[in-house]
């Protein structure tokens, strides 16, 4: 009795904590929502919490008049599925060998990685590569230097690791070569990490804005987030016009607008990935 009360007490703290941590995420999002449909005269007075006063969609459409904003919104996409594609076929190609007991020099190369996670190039000798390869003013520019992330590879490779050995040993004695071992074997056991792991890197490149700023100048190259970064200094210079027209816009009201324009597409990736984040998929894969 006294183990099954522990284990309530302990059950009811989690779930407080969980809640707490639920809505310390939630709410300040519900809030930006609540300020970018509300009218002016509640934002400047401070009124808005979780509940739009003054319900409007001004803001939405000052942000959505943009022409730019479609471009970037392409752009960013293309950014996105490309990058977040090239990332994930480099970092299972690159986790695979090292996972293998076999591969000579793994400790090396992975020795290798890790230390890119401490040091790097630099600032200026990371511009002068992307120069010199002649990625500047080019989506590659944002894609490419950020293929591979360490700490993924870490993650993919830990959990081919877990793999059990039978799976392959009776693969290789039906003559299944290490590519179809990968992908008949080792990914469709993989696919919850798989899953995550692109989202982490869909929102990485989905959120890449110091790249953006550093390689392109092209402004039909520009990422959402830089536009994002322009409509909120527009809005706080000042500089809140549409079509030669003055916006009677506040601040507040439009970068919440601009804000939820951006977040909201990569939050609608979430519910479609999410029955892939189960556990068990490895009961019943080895017998006896």
């Amino acid at each position: 009795m006294k183990r099954i009360r522990r284990e309530s007490i302990f059950n009811y703290v989690n779930v407080i904590l969980l809640s707490l941590l639920s809505l310390s995420t939630i709410v300040p999002l519900i809030h930006i929502v609540a300020k970018s449909l509300s009218g002016e005269t509640f934002i400047l007075a401070k009124e808005i919490w979780l509940w739009p006063k003054g319900f409007n969609f001004a803001s939405y459409e000052y942000v959505l008049s943009y022409k730019q904003f479609y471009m970037s919104f392409w752009n960013s996409l293309i950014i996105t599925v490309v990058g977040t594609a090239i990332s994930m076929a480099v970092t299972v190609l690159a986790a695979f060998p090292l996972s293998r007991k076999n591969f000579p020099f793994k400790r090396g190369f992975m020795l290798f990685f890790v230390i890119t996670m401490f040091f790097s190039g630099g600032l200026i000798p990371t511009y002068l590569v992307v120069k010199q390869l002649g990625l500047l003013n080019t989506l590659w520019s944002i894609m490419l230097p950020l293929a591979l992330a360490p700490f993924n590879l870490i993650l993919i490779r830990n959990y081919f690791l877990s793999l059990p050995e039978a799976l392959e040993e009776s693969a290789i004695m039906d003559g299944a070569s290490n590519i179809r071992i990968l992908t008949w074997i080792y990914l469709p056991l993989s696919l919850p990490t798989i899953a995550t792991i692109a989202m982490f890197y869909a929102v990485g490149y989905w959120n890449s804005f110091f790249q953006a700023m550093m390689y392109i100048t092209d402004r039909g190259l520009m990422p959402l987030q830089v536009f994002l970064m322009q409509i909120v200094t527009n809005s706080k210079t000042g500089d809140m016009t549409t079509g030669g027209v003055l916006s009677e816009l506040t601040p507040e009201s439009t970068t919440a607008a601009a804000i939820i324009c951006v977040v909201f597409p990569i939050l609608c990736v979430y519910p479609f990935i999410q029955k892939y984040f189960v556990k068990g998929v490895m009961l019943g894969a080895v017998k006896g």
